[in-house]
């Protein structure tokens, strides 16, 4: 990556507002040499032409966008070099990626999957421990909640919500081992960088509440073997020859205390550069490498 090297690290309204980790990067690039400049998603199509290298980050509003978004992606990537690739975002949108997953043996969170148009009951969204239900399409856990065992109604009533919306609906066991932390580990290009742990979200059963704090009580966190290798198994089993440029793999822990997937995080999660000392200049040397490939 030199000084002639432009790259676009894409963004929205929200993450030019809230997005804490754009200006390192950027900052990190441009001492790299690269002309590196934040760019919102829905800015004028021939604006990619402009760059070497487009960068998604912080765009932290396309769920309500999707198709438009998806459509974004495939344009640009037409006119740049778009990473993590536009075929790699298309298939992490909708988290019916879980199923892929777990068809490909790696440790997921047990999940039944709803769609719009099918008949459900109180039966589809029980559990022993109670559950969790989240659409297929969300960030930062919006529209999401748990409910104790014996609110099934509850439950299926949150469900039904989201189905009469178009919208698929995921129903897990609520892991009570989430208590201890959630995990989130952070690769580039498919080489671990970092760790954080941090507390649970769905504190209160019942509760949708879309202004919770997304990442509450951060620490760094140095994850054990089999983290990483549940983790790594996350990562080699997507549908991408290539590793992904950025990568946050969310685990926790089940009833016998073995890591399980919740999310694989490929389009625009935070990534705690913060949290480790030189994370953000791993970042950057990884998009560098892609400048060189």
């Amino acid at each position: 990556m030199g000084a002639d090297s432009r790259i676009a690290v894409v963004t929205s309204d929200m993450g030019i507002e809230r997005d804490e980790e754009l200006p390192t990067l950027l900052a990190a690039l441009r001492e790299r040499g690269a002309d590196a400049e934040a760019v919102v998603w829905d800015a004028d199509p021939g604006t990619w032409g402009r760059f070497d290298l487009a960068v998604i980050r912080s765009t932290w509003d396309y769920t309500g966008r999707l198709e438009e978004f998806l459509t974004w992606a495939d344009t640009a990537a037409k006119a740049t070099r778009l990473w993590n690739p536009a075929a790699t975002v298309r298939w992490n949108s909708d988290k019916h990626y879980l199923r892929d997953l777990a068809e490909r043996g790696v440790p997921v969170v047990p999940t039944r999957f709803l769609e719009p148009g099918g008949q459900y009951t109180e039966a589809d969204v029980d559990g022993a421990d109670g559950v969790v239900v989240k659409p297929s399409v969300s960030v930062a856990a919006r529209d999401t909640a748990r409910y104790e065992p014996g609110r099934a109604a509850d439950a299926l009533g949150h469900a039904r919500m989201l189905l009469e919306q178009g919208r698929g609906v995921l129903v897990q066991p609520y892991l009570h081992r989430v208590a201890e932390g959630e995990r989130a580990l952070v690769f580039f290009s498919g080489v671990f960088s970092h760790a954080i742990r941090k507390g649970p979200l769905l504190t209160e059963p019942g509760v949708i509440d879309n202004a919770r704090i997304p990442h509450p009580s951060v620490v760094p966190y140095e994850p054990t073997e089999a983290e990483l290798r549940t983790a790594r198994a996350a990562l080699a089993a997507t549908p991408s020859a290539e590793p992904p440029l950025f990568a946050r793999v969310d685990l926790a822990l089940d009833g016998a205390g073995e890591p399980v997937l919740m999310e694989l995080e490929l389009i625009e999660p935070y990534l705690f550069l913060d949290r480790s000392p030189g994370a953000v200049e791993r970042f950057a040397g990884a998009v560098a490498g892609l400048g060189r490939g």
